[in-house]
């Protein structure tokens, strides 16, 4: 009959166990005792860098119902005010997503390993895909600001980078999962790249891709509602004027808005990611 050894045979036991069977093993050291040590050092090392002090959670934490009291208690007459900078929000999601989901597309093609065959352009495409994709959006809207003042136009080239980063990095990894016979069948044909492709692969990747473009837009509603903070337009300029004022029941009815907002485009696009799978 084998011999298991439990967890706390392994941690508590002496080293040298005697199985019933009258032959003895060595019982490996455990490791736990230096994992712990290393995770209570950088647990430590932490609360130092970060200057963490419980004593202050405890004293101010009152404060956090005083403050979501606030803004569970939404002032409705704001909601006039809220409208204008919702619909700049939407705009921004939509026409960012849209042309940055155009934009990926040849771009995946040229990242799929199983088109494309040209190793560098293959890498470099990726490189700059993935590159792409390390910047928050924030960031992008930041620096799009600088260069093309402040206003939505920058918040909406911000996600158009955003979205063609993601975008591009998940279609190319579905194309390279398609079946490439009628791809290849119709080369042989004589096709170009670019016939075989928009006629064979093109409707494989279709339903994925409208996916996608989707999956990122909802994404893109909520990004958007906090570019105002670097100028780029949108609900993010109300938040941020709402918590300096600190008027956090109108705080509360922009927040209100833009789940009931962000809900209603959830719900939409999963019924609709769910026809095309």
């Amino acid at each position: 009959m084998e011999n298991k050894v439990s967890l706390f045979d392994r941690i508590f036991k002496p080293e040298h166990i005697v199985l019933a069977n009258g032959h003895s093993v060595d019982r490996p050291k455990s490791r736990v005792p230096l994992i712990a040590t290393i995770l209570l050092v950088v647990i430590a090392f932490s609360i130092y860098l970060t200057e963490f002090n419980i004593a202050t959670v405890v004293e101010r934490f009152e404060q956090f119902f005083v403050i979501l009291g606030k803004i569970f208690h939404p002032d409705f007459s704001y909601f006039e005010n809220v409208v204008g900078p919702l619909f700049d929000t939407i705009k921004m999601s939509l026409m960012g997503s849209i042309t940055g989901c155009v934009l990926a597309l040849p771009f995946a093609v040229l990242a799929s390993s199983n088109i494309n065959k040209n190793k560098p352009i293959l890498l470099a495409v990726r490189f700059v895909l993935g590159l792409i994709r390390t910047i928050p959006t924030i960031i992008l809207a930041t620096v799009f600001g600088l260069i093309f003042g402040l206003g939505t136009f920058a918040g909406t080239v911000a996600i158009v980078i955003f979205t063609f980063g993601v975008v591009g990095k998940m279609l190319f990894e579905s194309i390279e999962t398609i079946d490439l016979r009628p791809f290849e069948a119709l080369e042989s044909l004589g096709c170009n790249k670019f016939q075989a492709f928009w006629t064979a692969c093109i409707p494989q990747i279709l339903p994925t891709y409208l996916s996608h473009c989707l999956y990122c837009f909802e994404m893109n509603v909520r990004a958007a509602a906090i570019l105002g903070y670097v100028g780029a337009g949108g609900l993010g300029i109300l938040i941020n004027e709402r918590i300096g004022w600190r008027d956090y029941n109108g705080l509360g009815m922009v927040l209100l808005t833009l789940f009931v907002t962000v809900l209603i485009i959830d719900q939409v696009s999963t019924r609709i990611r769910r026809k095309l799978s």
